[in-house]
């Protein structure tokens, strides 16, 4: 870890270009496949770094890939920069003031995620080329991960195959190593047909697809008492049949989401609700059918990584925020609520206090609980040894998909926070450069693990990424 003081010097040098980089994404929103600008900022940026750059990865317009340096150990870092609907929003404004009504915004930090990453990687880059050191670093730049599994996909198609260790953080109120846990899931569309009718003067020749969706949801609802508790179901209308209240809906659509820490309960869930669905359709004299969207696994840890980068970050100490800082962080938390705040430092164990940005290394194990959703970083895990960060880059309580993480995802404590986070990742690959056996040691958990719980793929093989969204 001696070197780990130069790393981070190299990013201060180059941390003003990436914060640049990151403010162009976050003021070019864009979604699931569709983040043709947001990629080509990021293609360019490595290419100004001096990468070597890969474009389509498996087959994704918009997945990109750099590598640099030779021989050695390949070390990987994931950057996002997907974006979300309906959350668009002044930047460092503390009250809701959407800059394009319902138009897209970075609720999630994305645009920092993928920055972020980025940094580190090339500080690390520099860093291997200073000390004539063998290995290869590499930036993966990855679409779709808020619910269009980019990663799934890549990593089911070989995008990773080689790589030996991967290391990837996300936006949060605290900095520390994240705990590797969260729900694999699934996404289905079900399409109900039915046939039109006028609502009035004739409704009896009408079969409603509406009508179809409403007694599924009814049956789902049912469901919820009888599976585990720790799984979750959640569904929204993509399509309700039109506006006109006087015509029987002839067609109606409703994506469905299940998650579960198991990855074997997933399809146990969807079969169920797959016959819920044909009892709907029975009901209502319809037809369904149902399609696969997406999918991802769980997260699967590897302690040997998590105590190398919790060490990291011990020696880099809390963010340097200001008094600035602190009091735009409060204006935020005046827009929450005390469950919200009080629930952010319940994730980690610790009792709440009155700071409003964090001001020290969150600790991992189990006192807390850090599971936050989804994330197609769990299926990187599976095949790969991996290790992420949390970066402290909004006020603490802030929930992520909100119009406050986009209004803080431009602000100087933001900018603080990721080039913090990226000293701790860079960091981590340059103790793993220097002390090979760490890889091998990573390596060999992660084969044990696998023997242990083998994975259970959710994803088809032959399912095509959503790429029109």
């Amino acid at each position: 870890m001696s070197n780990s003081p130069e790393v981070w010097t190299r990013i201060d040098l180059l941390a003003d270009r990436f914060v640049d980089l990151s403010d162009r994404v976050w003021s070019t929103p864009e979604l699931n496949y569709q983040e043709f600008q947001s990629s080509a900022e990021h293609l360019q940026m490595l290419q100004e770094q001096g990468f070597r750059v890969e474009t389509e990865v498996a087959g994704i317009p918009t997945a990109i890939m750099g590598e640099a340096g030779e021989d050695g150990p390949i070390i990987a870092f994931l950057g996002e920069f997907d974006a979300l609907p309906e959350l668009s929003q002044e930047a460092d404004a503390t009250e809701y003031r959407p800059l394009t009504g319902n138009g897209a915004g970075h609720g999630c930090g994305h645009n920092l995620l993928g920055a972020g990453a980025m940094l580190a990687a090339a500080a690390v880059k520099e860093w291997l080329s200073a000390n004539n050191l063998p290995g290869r670093v590499r930036y993966y730049g990855c679409p779709a991960e808020e619910g269009g599994a980019g990663k799934a996909f890549m990593v089911r198609d070989g995008a990773f195959d080689g790589v030996d260790i991967a290391i990837s953080w996300h936006p949060f109120g605290f900095a520390g190593v994240m705990e590797p846990a969260s729900l694999a899931n699934a996404a289905l569309d079900f399409a109900f047909s039915g046939r039109s009718a006028h609502a009035a003067a004739s409704p009896h020749l009408g079969r409603s697809a509406l009508d179809a969706v409403e007694l599924m949801n009814v049956g789902v609802n049912y469901m919820r008492e009888h599976m585990p508790s720790d799984c979750r179901v959640h569904y929204a209308y993509l399509d309700a049949g039109g506006r006109a209240p006087n015509i029987v809906q002839a067609s109606a659509i409703v994506r469905y989401v299940v998650r579960s820490p198991r990855s074997a309960e997933i399809q146990v869930l969807i079969e169920r609700i797959k016959k819920i669905a044909e009892g709907a359709a029975l009901m209502s004299e319809t037809q369904v059918r149902s399609q696969m969207v997406c999918a991802m696994n769980s997260l699967l840890g590897n302690r040997v990584l998590e105590d190398i980068m919790h060490k990291n970050f011990d020696m880099l100490g809390p963010p340097p925020f200001d008094d600035r800082d602190r009091e735009f962080a409060k204006r935020i938390q005046d827009t929450l609520t005390r469950q919200h705040i009080d629930a952010a430092w319940g994730m980690f164990g610790l009792a709440p206090n009155t700071s409003a940005l964090c001001d020290r290394i969150v600790g991992f194990g189990p006192n807390g609980k850090q599971m936050l959703g989804s994330t197609d970083v769990g299926d990187v895990s599976w095949e790969i040894p991996t290790v992420q960060a949390f970066g402290a880059t909004h006020a603490i309580g802030t929930p992520l998909h909100t119009w406050q993480i986009t209004a803080q995802g431009k602000s100087a404590l933001a900018h603080k926070g990721m080039v913090h986070v990226a000293k701790a990742m860079a960091a981590t690959a340059s103790e793993l450069y220097r002390h090979p056996d760490l890889v091998a040691a990573a390596q060999a958990e992660h084969a044990e693990r696998l023997a242990r719980d083998p994975l259970i793929r959710i994803l088809p093989t032959d399912l095509k990424p959503p790429l029109a969204g």
